[in-house]
C-alpha cells in the first residue's frame, strides 16, 4: 500500500513521533496507518524499557480536591523541560482524577486503571513516545472527607489537609483556613501532626542526643541529674514545637500556634473542627540526582 508525505505528517501528528520514525513505520506496515501506530507503540515500549533505568528526579506534584476526595500524586520525568510542559502537567492531572474516581490501592493498581478505554500505563507510554524520556508515577495519597489542597511553586510541593467536623467544606471560611494551614505545611515541613503522633523511639533518640551534648559541655558536667533531666525535657518541648504541626508557631501570626489558629477559625465558623491528617509531597525528594562531570567525560574521550 503506497503512502504520501501527507500520510507521514498525519502519523506524526497522531503520535508525536519524529518524521523519520513515522516514515519507517509506514514502510514497515505497507502504508497501513493503524498498523503504523501500533508499530510505533511497540517500538516506543522497547525504547522506554531501555530508558527505564534513567533517573527521573524532575517532575511535578499535582494536588486536587473533588467531591470530598483529595489526591496528591507525584509524576516524575528526567528533565525540568519536559516536566514544565503542558502535556506533562495535563497527564499528572488526568492521573490524579483517576485516583480520585477509582481509589486504586497502589501504583501498580493505578497503572492498570482504565479511563476512556486506555489504561494509565498506556497514557504514560503515549507521552513517552512524544518526549522520549523516562516518565514514572512515583507515589500518591488519597484522602476522603473534609479535605483542602494546595500546590506551591507550580508543582514543586503539593499539600493535602484533612479535617473532621460538621463543617461546610465548600465554605469560603473553611477553604481559607485549610489553605493557610496547607501553606504552613509547605513552608515549615512538619514531621508529625501532634505530640501523640511522634513515635516513642524518636523521642528517646532525641533525649540520647541531648544527653550526649551535655556530657561534652564542661558547663554541664557538674550539674545534678535532676537539673539535667529538666533541661532535656525542655529540649524535647522545643522539638515538639518545631516538628509537630499543631505545636508550630503559625507563620501568619507568630503569637499563636497552628492548633490555636484552627480553634479560632472553628469558633468563628461556629462549628467543631479538628485537624486529623496531612501530607506534604515535594517533587524528587529522596531521589539521588545524577551529577554529570563533563570535564571528565571529555577527557576520557580524548584519551
Amino acid at each position: 500500500m503506497a503512502f504520501t508525505a501527507k500520510d507521514v505528517q498525519a502519523l506524526r501528528e497522531k503520535t508525536g513521533c519524529g518524521m523519520m520514525d513515522c516514515k519507517k513505520a509506514l514502510v514497515e506496515c505497507d502504508g497501513d496507518m493503524d498498523a503504523a501506530v501500533d508499530y510505533l507503540r511497540e517500538k516506543g515500549l522497547a525504547s522506554q524499557a531501555k530508558k527505564a533505568s534513567r533517573i527521573a528526579a524532575e517532575g511535578t506534584v499535582c494536588a486536587i480536591c473533588e467531591n470530598g476526595v483529595g489526591v496528591a500524586v507525584e509524576l516524575n520525568a528526567e528533565t525540568d523541560f519536559v516536566a514544565g510542559g503542558d502535556e506533562f502537567k495535563d497527564l499528572a492531572l488526568k492521573v490524579a482524577k483517576v485516583i480520585a474516581a477509582q481509589a486504586p490501592a497502589n501504583v501498580d493498581a493505578l497503572n492498570a486503571c482504565v479511563e476512556n478505554g486506555q489504561t494509565v500505563e498506556e497514557m504514560v507510554q503515549e507521552l513517552f513516545l512524544k518526549v522520549r524520556e523516562n516518565i514514572k508515577i512515583r507515589r500518591f495519597v488519597r484522602f476522603e472527607g473534609n479535605v483542602v489542597n494546595y500546590v506551591h511553586a507550580g508543582g514543586k510541593i503539593g499539600v493535602l489537609v484533612k479535617f473532621d467536623g460538621d463543617v461546610d467544606a465548600n465554605s469560603e471560611a473553611f477553604i481559607t483556613m485549610g489553605k493557610n494551614v496547607a501553606m504552613q505545611i509547605a513552608a515549615m515541613n512538619p514531621g508529625y501532626l501532634d505530640q501523640a503522633s511522634v513515635p516513642a523511639e524518636v523521642i528517646e533518640k532525641e533525649k540520647e542526643i541531648e544527653i550526649a551534648k551535655m556530657k561534652e559541655d564542661p558547663k554541664m558536667a557538674n550539674k545534678p541529674d535532676a537539673i539535667l533531666g529538666k533541661i532535656v525535657e525542655g529540649k524535647i518541648g522545643k522539638f515538639y514545637k518545631e516538628n509537630c504541626l499543631v505545636e508550630q508557631a503559625f507563620v501568619m501570626d507568630g503569637d499563636i500556634n497552628v492548633g490555636k489558629y484552627i480553634a479560632n477559625c472553628a469558633k468563628e465558623m461556629g462549628v467543631d473542627v479538628k485537624l486529623v491528617d496531612f501530607v506534604r509531597m515535594e517533587k524528587g525528594e529522596g531521589i539521588e540526582k545524577r551529577v554529570d562531570d563533563f570535564a571528565a567525560e571529555v577527557a576520557s574521550m580524548v584519551k
